[in-house]
């Protein structure tokens, strides 16, 4: 659980780092946020249907986080390979 929870956070970290080269500025923010937010949602609803306690519970918290960000990343690494713009 612990090594699924890294690279989840990881490919979060590249997701959340690669939006501002591909989005308009005064969207980047909103973007960052709504992301979080359902990633968060997503994380909270994952650790209470596991319904591990402890460590597990943050790691399953963190993976329900990360796997969010999974699409956007993808999305975003399809972008720098084309060398696109803001959009």
């Amino acid at each position: 659980m612990f090594v699924a929870a890294a690279i989840l956070l990881a490919i979060a970290g590249y997701a959340q780092y690669r939006i501002r080269f591909h989005t308009v500025a005064s969207r980047t923010g909103m973007l960052r946020g709504i992301l979080a937010l359902i990633g968060i949602a997503f994380g909270y609803v994952t650790t209470a249907a596991s319904g591990a306690k402890g460590l597990t519970a943050l790691f399953a918290f963190l993976a329900g986080f990360g796997i969010v960000h999974v699409p956007a990343a993808i999305i975003l690494l399809f972008k720098s390979l084309r060398r696109e713009g803001k959009s």
